[in-house]
């Protein structure tokens, strides 16, 4: 089983060994909480955290 890995840098959630988005291969195992952002444009949420594509995001990473 593949745990998910969270992107230090933009907080991206990916299986793989490089984020999606920026590209960072800094990841980390250890994170909580989940943002799904669908709209950036137009969601609160990805403001507040400066999410500027739509993807799964977490919340917090160690």
């Amino acid at each position: 089983m593949v745990s998910e890995k969270a992107c230090r840098k933009c907080h991206a959630l990916t299986k793989e060994s490089k984020c999606p988005v920026c590209g960072s291969t800094d990841l980390s195992i250890n994170w909580s909480g989940i943002a799904i952002i669908v709209d950036p444009e137009n969601s609160e949420v990805a403001k507040l955290l400066g999410i500027k594509a739509p993807g799964r995001y977490a919340i917090n990473v160690l």
